[in-house]
């Protein structure tokens, strides 16, 4: 970059947008969100928490072996065993992080770690030495920073420079920042910590209060040259800054920010919808960049302005950020070159030939069933095919029947690890009937907690993607189907939210904290 300095672009959608509850996220799953965000050019990519269970450190050591063009990070508190756990995920990793943290605000002190204040800088140092004795590459967190003593920041943050951090992140955890307030405090940080120049500065924003992009922004312009943030503003809670409009406002206003990201923007729109698909999160159509009518204009007003001028209306080109028209249109006369090619340019590779022919054989059904196929539908098109490979639940045969005046009665017939069952059930409506119907089968006990249904692409003929949320013992999963017709599509969601609650190694991340 040129005349500007780099903002290095730190994404924890494994990592903390997976801990939104329900968008737990499949080892396979992970891996190709990573190759999108390599692709997209992302600095970092926070792979996930090793020590939180077996899976997820089975994950992040799958993005460390298939990720080389981005840096990878494990996230771990301030204790040996976990840093030991992230050390040995990331060793095949071609650059390692390990990303340590402890939380320094008085309540976080006094509430949860029950720790005075010189036990805890104690810690974190030896966390960073431990760190740096198994990567070069360590970055410190102070938990809560937003809510800490200014002082004891820069007594701890001092520290840990000196231990060896060369990456320092001042977390709003629960987002309680405002933009002015934590601007400010990035740049009294920089300003009173001796060796501040000596790390690079990040931040790392929550949404409560719908400030996270906001506070993340102020913080570069006070300094932070580090922004942690996720695809669709994925997270905890509220969420996270949202990546897209980080990098886009940093890009679009380079008269008021010294600095920008090396971001391929063209690959955004196809982040968000991957994740979109994969988490079952749909993007609300008024999202900034991603949403469906971030770049559409309905009033008479604006479409006659964007006709004459783009400029009028639009502040950036649709095109840079992704959204644009299928160069190649692919239906049911489409060869098997096209549909690699066009798999290929979502950022989708196979293993082998065989994986290949069976999305093909899977496209030719689908091209069946409508028109034309669109980008979104090849996307779900490979999550279903990545959920069926796992599935214990199969859908063999299903018949419902509703009629004006009847109540709807579903028949439906399952495979349970090779065993075909069968059960019929009325409810309220059809899709009600068919769940009603699979539980008289499985008999899983399990709470419906969500039921969304979106339609993938436009059209009469478009598939509609079903998404099921169900919470079983404190466990809560996503479940996904599609297909051109909804009954069926929400079938299959409900089976694959049962395979996940049945999957072996499914967890929910343990409250260890966050950062």
């Amino acid at each position: 970059m040129t005349n500007t300095q780099a903002l290095i672009v730190f994404d924890t959608t494994l990592r903390d947008g997976e801990q939104s509850p329900g968008a737990s996220m499949t080892r396979e799953e992970k891996v190709r969100i990573a190759k999108v965000l390599e692709r997209m050019r992302v600095d970092v990519i926070e792979a996930g928490f090793p020590v939180a269970s077996p899976d997820d450190f089975a994950s992040v050591r799958a993005v460390a072996q298939a990720v080389r063009d981005s840096r990878v990070c494990g996230l771990a508190r301030a204790l040996e065993t976990d840093i030991q756990r992230a050390g040995e995920a990331l060793k095949d990793a071609a650059a390692p992080r390990i990303h340590t943290f402890i939380a320094t605000s008085p309540i976080h002190m006094q509430q949860k770690l029950r720790m005075v204040p010189d036990q805890v800088v104690e810690q974190a140092v030896k966390a960073v030495k431990w760190a740096r004795n198994r990567v070069e590459d360590v970055e410190f967190s102070a938990e809560d920073a937003g809510r800490s003593e200014p002082d004891f920041l820069c007594r701890i943050i001092e520290a840990a420079i000196t231990a060896g951090a060369r990456t320092i992140n001042i977390p709003d955890t629960v987002g309680y920042n405002v933009p002015e307030q934590f601007g400010k405090l990035i740049e009294t940080l920089l300003t009173r910590i001796p060796n501040a120049d000596k790390a690079i500065f990040s931040v790392h924003c929550h949404n409560d209060l719908g400030l996270a992009v906001a506070n993340s922004l102020a913080a570069v312009q006070h300094g932070a040259r580090q922004v942690e943030c996720t695809i669709n503003g994925l997270g905890e809670r509220a969420g996270n800054a949202a990546l897209e409009e980080v990098v886009m406002t940093v890009r679009t206003r380079r008269d008021v920010f010294a600095c920008d990201t090396r971001i391929d923007t063209t690959q955004i729109v196809p982040a968000s919808r991957l994740v979109s698909t994969i988490t079952g999160f749909p993007v609300q159509p008024n999202k900034a960049i991603v949403g469906a009518n971030a770049f559409a204009h309905e009033s008479g007003i604006h479409q006659d302005g964007v006709l004459k001028s783009r400029e009028t209306y639009e502040i950036m080109r649709a095109e840079d950020v992704g959204w644009s028209a299928n160069r190649i249109v692919l239906g049911k006369h489409s060869g098997r070159n096209a549909l690699r090619t066009r798999f290929k340019e979502l950022g989708i590779e196979f293993a082998a030939e065989e994986e290949l022919n069976a999305a093909f054989a899977r496209f030719k059904t689908l091209a069946d069933k409508k028109h034309e196929v669109f980008d979104e539908d090849l996307q779900a098109l490979v999550s279903e095919a990545e959920a069926a490979e796992q599935e214990r639940y199969a859908l063999v045969s299903m018949r419902v029947c509703c009629e004006t005046g009847e109540t709807p009665v579903a028949s439906v017939i399952l495979s349970l690890d090779g065993q075909e069952r069968r059960a019929e059930a009325s409810g309220g409506g059809p899709v009600d009937a068919t769940f009603r119907a699979i539980e008289a089968i499985v008999g899983s006990g399990a709470e419906l907690k969500l039921y969304s249904v979106n339609a993938i692409t436009s059209g009469t003929d478009a598939q509609g993607e079903v998404t099921v949320r169900l919470e079983q013992d404190g466990r809560i999963v996503n479940g996904q189907g599609a297909d051109t017709d909804i009954v069926i599509a929400s079938a299959r969601a409900y089976l694959n939210a049962l395979d996940r609650l049945k999957a072996d190694a499914r967890r929910a991340h343990p409250q260890f904290g966050d950062v």
